[in-house]
């Protein structure tokens, strides 16, 4: 006997699931990859960091098909572009857009355009739109000077921009809150992220008020943002003409969603703080051997910034104060392979020994 179960379904991904909070026609063919339904994973070294009984979740988005968060958004872009007869995707990207935008082109049967800036892409995030069969320029400037360029492009009839500033981005995303609440029970009482181009602190927020608008949540969370230093124009409320840090996902320097991003934070009365590369590249490896979570040096700005709250005098507000038994998320948003360059760089060359457990033993010094 036959599954009444569609093909759509089968397939999952976060337009099947959460249709009625989407943007989507009921006649639309969905352009998916079974994105989104990621971990949110209780993490007891991290809530023992901050103590005073409270609980702290990693929601893993760097397992979703494409190995970053931009999946969530770009299966609802791909498929109103799809149904609106588009000629091609085009993006700017530091890299996780350009991956995902090719692969759910590539699954749409369409064009893909990928505008960056030469060299500062990591290179798994360059392999992946190359694979994925994306036409990709590179040219001699910042990301801000890529997304000019796409934003003129995108006036035409032949293109659709795939970065945040298409608010289908924006509205796949949100689909992230959605599941925090749906596995939690509730919202929690503060949620960390990184912030690069802001469309994910905008969209997370826009979720959480459209879960206790709907009564699927009693609360809403503090939306708290950390940049990096040399890449952090919301923080210090200027632009940034030249952002420089190792986290190359975050390295923008004029947000597309730095209005909306503000006003998350101020509405829902959350921060916009800073942390260093070092303290970055700490939190990367503290999280990959503590906790078994291997994410990209842009993801551990969410990790790097809960220790800061948790430790520092100069944070903007502190873990030490918050009421006992608070709920606290961190989004960590891509994979650690998709920038391994600086891992890479740490490890030693193996050089083999003698096939003997004596000497294996000896190796491991144990």
């Amino acid at each position: 006997m036959h599954s009444t179960t569609t093909k759509s379904q089968r397939s999952g991904g976060v337009i099947e699931r959460y249709r009625e909070f989407l943007p989507v026609s009921p006649a639309m063919t969905i352009i998916s990859l079974g994105e989104g339904n990621t971990p949110l994973i209780y993490s007891p070294r991290l809530s023992e960091r901050v103590g005073r009984g409270c609980e702290v979740f990693v929601k893993n988005e760097g397992v979703n098909p494409t190995g970053s968060f931009k999946d969530r958004g770009m299966t609802v872009a791909a498929s109103k572009a799809r149904e609106c007869g588009t000629t091609a995707l085009i993006c700017a990207s530091t890299g996780n857009t350009s991956a995902s935008a090719a692969a759910y082109a590539a699954r749409a049967g369409i064009s893909c355009v990928v505008i960056l800036p030469a060299g500062k892409i990591a290179t798994g995030k360059l392999l992946q739109a190359f694979a994925y069969g994306a036409k990709i320029v590179a040219i001699d400037g910042n990301f801000d000077d890529a997304l000019r360029i796409v934003r003129e492009l995108g006036e035409t009839d032949d293109f659709t921009i795939v970065n945040s500033i298409n608010p289908d981005r924006i509205a796949g995303q949100k689909t992230a809150a959605f599941e925090i609440v749906d596995q939690l029970g509730d919202a929690p009482d503060f949620h960390l992220l990184p912030v690069g181009n802001a469309g994910n602190i905008t969209a997370y927020w826009a979720g959480y008020l459209e879960y206790l608008a709907h009564e699927r949540a009693t609360k809403l969370p503090a939306m708290i943002g950390f940049q990096a230093i040399g890449a952090a124009p919301i923080f210090y409320d200027r632009i940034i003409d030249k952002p420089e840090t190792i986290a190359s996902a975050i390295r923008i320097g004029n947000p597309a969603s730095w209005k909306h991003a503000r006003a998350a934070v101020l509405e829902s009365r959350g921060a916009i703080d800073v942390v260093s590369d070092k303290e970055i590249l700490a939190a990367q490896t503290w999280l990959a051997q503590k906790e078994g979570i291997f994410v990209e040096p842009a993801s551990a700005a969410s990790i790097a910034g809960l220790f800061k709250w948790c430790d520092s005098d100069d944070a903007a507000h502190s873990f030490q104060k918050i009421q006992e038994a608070s709920r606290i998320v961190c989004t960590v948003t891509g994979h650690g392979l998709k920038d391994p360059d600086v891992i890479i760089g740490q490890m030693r060359e193996l050089k083999p020994i003698a096939a003997a457990a004596v000497d294996v033993r000896r190796a491991i010094e144990l």
